[in-house]
């Protein structure tokens, strides 16, 4: 099979390099978008339009022209967002010559070092997720799927806090009708545009946004609950004993309001969580709680622990398991020890003596430490405050290895 991938901006041929333009002349079929193969002059090729949905055809696709030399058209560079990641996974030896992507154009364009921008989709993605990338003085890049969402975000951006950013959206970038249109959140006016769009967010340096930053401990009224939570104190706490890590998974197990799983995945935008829940309203509420506090793509199971996790073990094995409830619950320790990966963590909390014992028999066994953590807070007195104790809560730290096993 030969394979490969031209990345091709909005200008078209003109701002193709040789090799890609040697690609094309050379290639029996070549693959793309009617707005892509639109840009093309006529070549001997066969042109072929991508079928929609994209991803599960593409096996066939490629099988089907096996035989004959394949080029495939992405826009800018392919494995920016791109189909180009998708082929390699079916076509490891596929050359891929990529064109300048639209975060390098748009950064060239507004003078930002690049390093320094953090680049989001909405395409085929939840306009939510934007929200965990919110920060003062922040610079974003979003991409869009089409000319209305720059004012959807403009709306949403408003809504949480940010009216005050300031927005850019590029229109076409490098063709001769590229465009550039300005405004504020708050204040956004301009009507549908240019598909081919990315907008440029700066963060106002004060917004009115209670959930800044990516540190766990969230104040506890940013979660909808029926009293089903763990506190922020705690939260920030079992987070960081869990050790979130980029690509990580974690199993959030008696998920309640789903805290421990969000502030997990705000951790970094490829951390990910699934929120193992047994009541039906809860898992809902989880559902919104993720949704509203920027990680969307949260996974909520339904089902009673430790029954519900023999599928998940199937599918994938966890890098690291909360236990927010139940760890007295038979087999419910055992269950989660022996699904984490080599290397992964366990973090489990208990607030009653049956719990404790669970946790300490766990520790005497496969090892770990057990710390009790203590909370006060003040409130109102009358007239004058004073410190009222949450309950006492009793940690499993624990790390999984070949051999025995400590925190």
């Amino acid at each position: 099979m030969s394979v490969t991938v031209v990345g091709i901006g909005a200008e078209g041929w003109p701002g193709l390099g040789e090799p890609a333009r040697r690609a094309l002349e050379a290639a029996d079929v070549v693959l793309g978008a009617p707005r892509q193969l639109a840009l093309l002059p006529d070549l001997r090729a066969t042109p072929a339009t991508w079928p929609s949905p994209l991803v599960p055809a593409l096996p066939g696709l490629l099988a089907e022209h096996a035989d004959r030399t394949l080029v495939v058209l992405a826009s800018g560079d392919p494995t920016f967002y791109g189909v180009g990641s998708a082929v390699l996974a079916h076509a490891p030896g596929a050359t891929v010559l990529p064109a300048p992507s639209s975060l390098s154009l748009a950064c060239a364009r507004l003078g930002w070092a690049a390093q320094d921008v953090e680049v989001l989709s909405t395409v085929g993605r939840p306009l939510a997720a934007v929200r965990a990338a919110l920060a003062p003085r922040r610079r974003l890049l979003v991409l869009v799927p089409d000319g209305e969402a720059p004012g959807a975000l403009a709306a949403a951006l408003t809504g949480w806090g940010h009216g005050d950013a300031a927005l850019t959206v590029l229109g076409s970038l490098g063709a001769e009708t590229e465009s550039r249109v300005d405004g504020h959140a708050a204040s956004w006016a301009h009507p549908p545009g240019d598909a081919l769009a990315v907008v440029a967010v700066t963060c106002p340096d004060t917004p009115a946004d209670p959930l800044l930053g990516r540190a766990p401990g969230l104040p506890d009224d940013a979660y909808d609950h029926d009293g089903q939570l763990t506190k922020a104190e705690l939260r920030a706490l079992s987070v960081t004993a869990l050790r979130p890590a980029p690509g990580a998974l974690l199993w959030d197990v008696g998920g309640g309001a789903g805290s421990v799983g969000i502030e997990w995945m705000r951790h970094h935008p490829a951390c990910r969580a699934i929120s193992v829940e047994v009541r039906e309203d809860r898992a809902v509420r989880i559902a919104a709680n993720a949704e509203a506090l920027g990680v969307p793509g949260l996974r909520v199971v339904v089902g009673r622990a430790p029954d519900a996790l023999a599928d998940l073990a199937d599918q994938e094995a966890p890098d690291a398991v909360f236990v927010g409830g139940g760890v007295s619950a038979p087999g419910m320790l055992g269950a989660v020890h022996g699904a984490l990966r080599p290397g992964g963590r366990l973090v489990a909390n208990a607030v009653t003596v049956e719990g404790e014992v669970a946790l300490a028999a766990f520790r005497a066994e496969h090892g770990g430490t057990l710390r009790r953590i203590a909370v006060q807070r003040a409130e109102p007195v009358g007239r004058f405050a004073g410190w009222r104790a949450l309950a006492g809560v009793t940690q499993l730290i624990h790390r999984k290895d070949s051999g025995r096993t400590t925190a």
